[in-house]
């Protein structure tokens, strides 16, 4: 397949929600929403706002619906939540302006059993009726596909079981699929294999990546499924985020760097990277840390050795 890189590219911000959700401790709500504006204003068109899940086990997006009803929206920024179940999506209605919300399977039965407590096909038939009610009043729902490059109790994972998940996903409703590259242990080759099986079962227009930087290798997957036509791209402002299934993983890709390296390739993105930094700052002032993106700590370290430098 010839590379034909996309002239454009969607940045799906996922910090205030799969960042903010692996925190130790818990994040003000008046931080969140602090955080969510100021990455609106930078011009990111999709910023996951919360979810909608048991506060017992991720107390830290307990204060979702209290987020939502505190923004101030722009009309050309979608704020979708995430939901596990029936459960999750009635809270998700009940909340202020809600428009989208995301579900989330996997492509390894042990991460599956692990995290959600039931099996792939289980999980699906969960999910067929909370997209069915979703739609039924409205809503667009997107789809997660966990562990699309490796599992952490499996190792690998066949291209075929992620394009058989991600295909019945889309076929129960969900406009777009998110393939998740979960503990971060893919390289290019393996995520091109990947979205090619997938892309049999799903438009390649339809897909996202949200590939996390563990060991390093997000922007060479990133550039690798571009060169497949993927033009969505889930990222975290400053590298928030982590995973608990993989020692020393940094998590996911920093929106910062996906952006310097989409501005370097002359890829639109709508996105300005100084408001990105001072986003990026907001957060790390609240955690009590510097930035954990490539770009900003190499712009911070620039500007200490050079303040009169432009």
């Amino acid at each position: 397949m010839t590379a034909v890189l996309p002239r454009s590219v969607k940045l799906v911000e996922v910090g205030p929600r799969d960042g903010l959700q692996n925190e130790p401790g818990t994040v003000p709500t008046t931080v969140k929403v602090t955080l969510i504006e100021h990455l609106a204003a930078a011009g990111l068109p999709v910023i996951e706002a919360g979810s909608f899940v048991s506060p017992r086990w991720v107390p830290q997006m307990a204060d979702t619906a209290d987020v939502l009803a505190a923004l101030r929206r722009r009309s050309d920024v979608s704020y979708p939540v995430l939901v596990p179940n029936a459960k999750g999506l009635q809270a998700a209605l009940a909340a202020t302006g809600v428009e989208e919300i995301a579900v989330f399977g996997a492509a390894s039965e042990s991460f599956s059993q692990r995290n959600t407590n039931c099996s792939i096909a289980e999980g699906l038939d969960r999910f067929a009726g909370v997209i069915g009610a979703a739609r039924d009043v409205g809503l667009r729902v997107r789809g997660y596909v966990s562990c699309v490059l490796g599992c952490p109790y499996e190792g690998a994972v066949e291209p075929s079981v992620v394009a058989r998940v991600a295909g019945d996903l889309f076929d129960l409703g969900c406009y777009e699929i998110s393939l998740g590259d979960t503990i971060g242990t893919g390289t290019p080759l393996a995520a091109q294999r990947m979205v090619d099986a997938v892309a049999e079962r799903v438009p390649r227009d339809r897909l996202a990546a949200h590939f996390h930087d563990t060991y390093g290798q997000a922007l060479a997957n990133l550039l690798a499924v571009m060169e497949r036509g993927v033009a969505v791209i889930d990222s975290s402002v400053s590298g928030l985020g982590g995973c608990p299934y993989a020692r020393g993983a940094s998590g996911n890709v920093a929106t910062e760097d996906v952006l310097y390296m989409l501005n370097g390739m002359d890829i639109e993105t709508g996105v300005d990277m100084d408001a990105l930094l001072a986003a990026g700052a907001v957060i790390g002032e609240a955690l009590g840390r510097p930035p954990a993106s490539r770009v900003g700590r190499a712009l911070a370290t620039h500007a200490q050795a050079d303040p009169g430098a432009p």
